[in-house]
């Protein structure tokens, strides 16, 4: 079942992707800001909770989704953008297995728990 759902996100990804260039940017952009949501793991310098609530900000797609829509109803390229990125940048950490977090910790996700806490971006 893993691989089946890893092979679903990787097709989101590809929904991501091809959504990006239905817009107007050059693809660099695509390459530079796939990595910007991950600065919701900052919420973990503080502790568990807010690390969590942070990062699921900028990892959950139903966000992600509201965000691209906006842009659709407001016809601003940006905020389709911001979606896009964010809801891509969700379905890639999700091929790796990484899931919306539980404040118990960085390792405890939705998905179950990550295998190492060397994998904790922060430490």
């Amino acid at each position: 079942m893993k691989t089946t759902l890893r092979f679903e996100e990787l097709a989101m990804f590809g929904l991501g992707i091809f959504a990006f260039n239905q817009l107007d940017f050059a693809w660099w952009w695509f390459l530079v800001l796939i990595l910007t949501p991950d600065i919701g793991m900052l919420g973990y310098l503080v502790n568990s909770k807010i690390g969590a609530l942070s990062y699921n900000l900028f990892h959950h797609k139903g966000m992600a989704i509201l965000v691209y829509f906006l842009g659709l109803y407001l016809a601003n390229d940006v905020l389709q953008l911001v979606g896009i990125i964010l809801f891509s940048h969700s379905a890639f950490d999700r091929v790796f297995g990484y899931g919306l977090k539980y404040q118990s910790s960085f390792n405890d996700t939705h998905l179950g728990l990550l295998k190492n806490d060397s994998n904790h971006p922060l430490k």
